[in-house]
């Protein structure tokens, strides 16, 4: 109930009458401290049916409140219990708990009874339940002979248990010696009272420790019934019967249960075969949550029955002979129980108020009052106070009024007692709650604030937010009749301070609360479901967003508990990570995040897979001569679907150990007909397969020897092929014995010349596969087959072959050959094919031998290897390609067949003509002048002709890196060197040169050089270094030369001296010097500052001026250019270029190629000293 604020300016008196009850409800709510006067009020005690354990000490509980603290008395029986007089008997101090020492004298029978404690002070006594003091009892079974129960097969039985009488009633159980449970099922099963009864009985019934226990929880014993020996006879025959109820008998009973108890229900038939049993309301439906069936559907339990569950019930017994029905009716009686138990009522001088004690109960309860434990009949009498049944109004109370009131609700299932007081107190409002308390709740759940309070009279309440803020109203906020204020959803504007107030007549209290509104905790990244394979490793994330004011803990479970205490989990920050995966570890796993506000979690599961378990229990049915049925069961799936099983067999006959492919069949099918050969000893295995892999192979099925039969196949691969000129060699590939289908297995090998009229020739032959016949023609035709037989019979008729005997060397030469010269470098060859007799064997083609004989430009014969080429039997001419110019080729042509070659043809002389030359081996530019270069060269290796001329063209390359005019000079064949004489000075000039045959002209070769500006000073070229374009080696020697260059550095070297004179008069007088600050404020990168130890600055540095050579280049001292690898840019070639300078200035280069790798000589610098280099080493 929610307290509803009364205006402040509002008299009480005025609302009397119409709020007289809800105050009385309210003021029951408040608890009344514990430091104002107040009656007695028990606050525990012990059940009222109080069942104890006669080997341990007596303890009945009764615990009291009230100011002053209360006093304690007891009765026995219905008469006072004087404790003092019994030194078994002790009240524990400050209680009203009495403690029976029994243990060591005294019988627990001697203080049975009824018991009931009173407390009492000064404003009342109120009283205890009557508890009820018996000593728990486990009696033993009483002693009987029992004799052996004899029955025949088919029959119903009853074994009786009858448990002796204790308190509380044992616990029924059946078991065996060796103390195992009797297994139960529809057939046999235990009924309510603990007897077994058995529906039929069947051979395995017999045995001789039917053995009925009787467990007493109270005291932790077990007793035990004298075994019960049964012996079912087996019958050929027996009669079947429609079922029969052996409990509970007739058609009807009936059943009286108390309300919120369990209604148990039992029915138990027998009959063969074994009924089944089925549950109706016959007046309704079965309460669908509250009813649940044992017992093998023999017992129907209906939990927390009510008067609504009387009815009738009916059960049916069925099985396929018939049907019985039995009808029970229930009846559902209560004990009282409370509709409005009475509350304490705390009442200011003068007011009104009302105890109201109502219950109900089958049959009716009758109510009555007791005041201070007395009947309010005998008790004396209070004007104040007026009873109306279950009702007692108070008006105008005064002090005198405050008492004990108790209300007893009867009937004849049992009683209710309850306590209440009336204390008439007239006190200020005080609040309870603690002051200045804090509250942290999470964004948009509920918030509760709460201020207990307490006065006499009712105190009014009201909240207020802040400190100017006005009172909180009821369209925003819930008010609670404890004081509490709840905000159903707080939001961040929710956050502050909150003040409740209390008021009566009697004064007014406060006090200030404050709410703290936080974010609230998320999972932002959850786990995800795995699959893992077995043996495996699997990585779960959770992580996690919190309120960076709260600390947050990660916990990790599996299923609901605890991660195992096993190595392989680990958890790290934010994930778990599992090795080395089981089947144990196929579960759900849930990262909980928690903080002291709230709680997240989220969860994956973990699906362990693997390969399948194998196979087992293969089974072969249906055994015929040809066919056989194999079933199997499928083992463990491991989560993971069998999709397929293999199915392989060994033939233990001729090939055992080994095991070889059937068939396969669907994951769904465990049952496959399987085809068989004759004459093989069969095994079979299976193999399961899933989406993981294959499982280990099953074990192996039994043997099955199929019957003999002729083979049903012939030898493969069967040729005839001669080895020698007189013989044909008849190979084949034998069957398997897996293919034999019967012992003696063999081969008759058949043979006859293709064109001839003989018959066949024929023998059988075992254990080979190959088979001579010798005294043959050369190379004739055979018909050739091969026929398996074995002991039964033969294959069919086997297929014809076509072989050939022997071959042997050619005995013609390929005729009319000649040569047809298409250029320097390909001829062409034709001759006449030979007569296909004189072949001698399959003919493979044409074999042509050619050599170079002479070179025609040298004249000294020398051998050469010879080189072949083979064409085609069908061809008539062939091609020669890859032939050296102007040079001398002998060549023959032979027939080649499968045993060889044959005669060589009459040998062919051709000449190839001139072609064009090589480049020149090298070229080298030597002795720079002003106006002149000396060019020195040798002849091509490879001139392929008589040389004619060289052709020489040169041009120049100025500043802009523009070529001039092109000068073309030719050269007499027989000189290596040549001056060019009136060149223009410090003058970049690129050279081109080739040699010329009466082909044509060759590759050229090319090479660049500079003229000198002053001999001795600038002579030569400035190389590049390696990999850096040729036209950056030119741009540096352009600058170097150039008036305007050279005059920029006298004057940087003027500005440096002056500044070396100034930094030195500076630096006497100890002073700085404004250059000095700004390079020490501004460094320049470029330029170092001066160093003080020697004076000296640092040189500039050109990044492109200063590039390294590449690790390993290396340039050979005579600055020669390789034909193979000049070109018009240094950049082509992989080891790059040095530059040097000889002693009188001349330049001296070469480009080095990848494969002629020479240690340098002479200079090791890597470049030649520049203008710039040379400016900075003068400063």
């Amino acid at each position: 109930m929610q307290l509803k604020i009364m205006p402040p300016k509002k008299s009480l008196s005025v609302c009397r009458a119409s709020l007289i009850l809800f105050l009385c409800q309210v003021m029951n709510a408040l608890e009344v401290p514990l430091d104002l006067v107040q009656p007695p009020t028990i606050i525990h005690q012990s059940p009222k049916d109080y069942i104890i354990d006669p080997r341990e000490n007596i303890e009945i509980q009764c615990e009291a409140k009230g100011k002053p603290p209360p006093s304690f008395s007891w009765t026995r029986n219905g008469t006072h219990f004087d404790i003092d007089k019994d030194p078994l008997v002790k009240m524990l101090p400050n209680s009203g708990t009495l403690v029976i020492s029994i243990t060591i004298e005294g019988k627990a029978e001697a203080y049975e009874g009824v018991y009931q404690c009173t407390a009492r002070n000064e404003r009342g006594a109120a009283i205890s339940n009557n508890i009820v003091i018996r000593p728990s009892r486990s009696p033993l079974w009483t002693k009987e002979k029992l004799e052996q129960i004899t029955i025949l097969k088919g029959q119903s039985l009853v074994l009786p248990c009858r448990p002796p009488l204790g308190l509380p009633p044992p616990i029924i159980f059946w078991m065996d010696n060796s103390f195992q449970r009797l297994p139960q099922s529809e057939r046999v099963s235990q009924g309510l009272n603990g007897d077994l009864y058995f529906s039929n009985v069947l051979p395995e019934d017999t045995r001789e420790d039917y053995i009925c226990y009787a467990r007493f929880n109270h005291t932790q014993t077990i007793q035990q019934k004298q075994p019960i020996s049964v012996k079912v006879h087996s019958t050929k025959s027996y009669i079947e019967r429609p079922p029969k109820l052996l409990t509970p008998e007739g058609q009807t009973s009936h059943k009286e249960e108390l309300r919120e108890n369990v209604l148990s229900l039992e029915c138990i038939a027998e009959g063969l075969p074994t009924p089944s049993i089925n549950w109706t309301k016959v007046d309704g439906e079965l309460p669908v949550n509250r009813t649940f069936y044992k017992n093998f559907k023999k017992t129907l339990n209906i939990i927390h029955v009510s008067e609504a569950d009387s009815g009738k019930y009916k059960c049916t017994a069925r099985n396929s002979l018939g049907f019985v029905e039995h009808t029970i009716s229930v009846t559902v009686k209560a004990a009282p129980y409370w509709i409005t138990a009475p509350r304490n009522l705390v009442l200011s001088p003068g007011e009104d108020g009302t105890l109201i004690c109502r219950a109900n109960g089958n049959p009716k309860p009758s109510i009555s009052w007791l005041t201070n434990g007395v009947p309010i009949e005998m008790a004396p009498d209070d004007p104040s106070r007026k009873i109306d049944g279950d009702t007692i109004l108070f008006s105008d109370v005064q002090e005198s009024s405050s008492a004990v009131y108790q209300c007893n609700a009867s009937n004849e299932y049992g009683y209710l007692l309850a306590n209440a007081f009336v204390n008439v107190l007239a006190e200020p409002p005080r609040i309870l709650t603690e002051a200045n308390l804090r509250y942290q709740v999470i964004s948009d759940r509920p918030a509760m604030l709460d201020c207990a309070f307490f006065g006499s009279p009712i105190p009014t309440i009201e909240w207020f937010k802040g400190t100017k803020g006005s009172v909180l109203q009821e369209d925003t906020y819930v008010f609670h009749d404890n004081g509490t204020l709840e905000i159903p959803v707080a939001q961040k504007d929710s956050a502050g301070t909150y003040t409740c107030v209390v008021r009566n007549k009697l004064g007014m209290a406060k006090n200030d609360v404050h709410l703290e509104i936080k974010d609230p905790t998320r999972i932002i990244k959850q786990p995800e479901y795995k699959v893992v394979q077995r043996g495996g490793k699997v990585s779960f994330e959770c992580t996690v967003k919190h309120d960076p004011t709260l600390i947050t803990t990660l916990t990790w479970l599996k299923d609901n508990g605890e991660l195992p205490n096993d190595g392989r989990f680990s958890v790290d920050n934010d994930h778990l990570l599992i090795m080395n995966i089981s089947d144990e570890d196929d579960a759900t796993y849930t990262c909980v995040a928690n903080t002291s506000l709230d709680m997240v979690s989220a969860s994956a599961m973990l699906r362990v897979v693997d390969r399948p378990n194998p196979p087992f229990d293969l089974e072969l049915t249906s055994l015929l001569e040809r066919s056989v049925q194999l079933s199997w069961i499928p083992g463990d799936e491991n989560n993971s679907p069998i999709t397929d099983f293999i199915i392989e067999y060994e033939d233990a006959l001729h090939e055992p150990g080994i095991w070889h492919y059937q068939t396969d069949v669907p994951g769904t099918q465990t049952t496959v007909e399987l085809k068989l050969s004759p004459y093989v000893k069969y095994s079979f295995r299976v193999i399961a397969v899933n989406s993981i892999g294959r499982s280990l192979p099953s074990e192996a099925s039994e043997y099955y020897m199929t019957k003999a039969a002729e083979p049903e196949e012939n030898p493969t691969a069967v040729e005839g092929i001669g080895s020698e000129p007189d013989n044909l060699v008849i190979t084949w590939q034998p069957l398997k014995g897996f293919d034999s289908n019967g012992p003696g297995l063999q081969y008759k090998v058949s043979w006859r010349q293709k064109d001839g009229d003989d018959e066949w020739t024929s023998v059988v032959v075992a254990n080979v596969s190959k088979y001579i016949v010798s005294g043959t023609p050369t190379f004739v035709p055979y018909l050739v087959k091969v026929q398996a037989l074995n002991d039964v019979g033969f294959a069919p008729e086997p297929m014809i072959i076509i072989g050939h005997s022997g071959e042997d060397l050619p005995m013609v030469a390929p005729s009319n050959v000649h040569v047809n010269v298409v250029n320097s470098t390909l001829a062409e060859v034709h001759w006449e094919p030979v007569p296909p007799k004189s072949v001698r064997g399959h003919l493979k083609g044409y074999r042509i031998y050619y050599w170079k004989v002479k070179n025609s430009s040298k004249r000294n014969r020398r051998h050469v290897e010879k080189k072949i080429l083979t064409f085609s039997g069908n061809k008539t001419h062939g091609m020669l390609p890859g032939l050296e110019p102007f040079s001398h080729y002998t060549l023959n042509v032979r027939v080649v067949n499968g045993k060889g070659e044959g005669p060589a043809s009459v040998d062919q002389v051709f000449n190839t003509p001139e072609g064009v030359p090589s480049a020149p081996l090298f070229l080298k530019i030597v002795n720079p002048t002003l106006d002149s270069l000396t060019l020195e060269w040798d002849p091509p290796s490879h001139p392929n002709g008589i040389l004619t001329a060289y052709t020489l063209k040169f041009q120049p390359i100025n500043s802009t890196h523009e070529l001039g005019p092109l000068v073309d000079l030719k050269i007499a064949a027989n000189m290596t060197s040549l001056v060019l004489r009136n060149l223009s000075y410090s003058t970049r000039y690129k050279f081109y040169f080739y040699a010329q045959t009466s082909a044509g002209s060759g590759s050229q070769i090319t090479e660049e050089a500079v003229t000198t500006v002053d001999e001795g000073k600038m002579a030569g070229v400035h190389p590049p270094a390696v990999g850096a374009d040729k036209a950056m080696a030119s741009r540096q020697v352009d600058i170097a030369t150039q008036g305007w260059f050279i005059g920029l550095m006298c004057a940087v070297a003027l500005l440096i001296l002056i500044l070396l004179i100034v930094c030195f008069i500076r630096r006497n007088k100890g002073g700085k010097y404004p250059v000095k600050e700004k390079e020490d404020a501004h460094a320049d990168p470029e330029i170092q500052p001066m160093k003080e130890d020697d004076g000296t600055f640092g040189e500039y540095s050109d990044a492109e001026d200063h590039k390294p050579l590449k690790k390993g280049s290396r340039t050979p001292s005579d600055r020669t250019v390789k034909k193979e690898d000049s070109d018009d840019s240094l950049v082509d070639y992989g080891e790059g270029v040095n530059g040097q300078f000889n002693e009188d200035g001349s330049f001296i280069g070469q480009y080095s190629g990848k494969k002629e790798k020479e240690p340098a000589e002479g200079n090791e610098s890597s470049e030649a000293p520049s203008p710039v280099n040379a400016m900075n080493s003068f400063v």
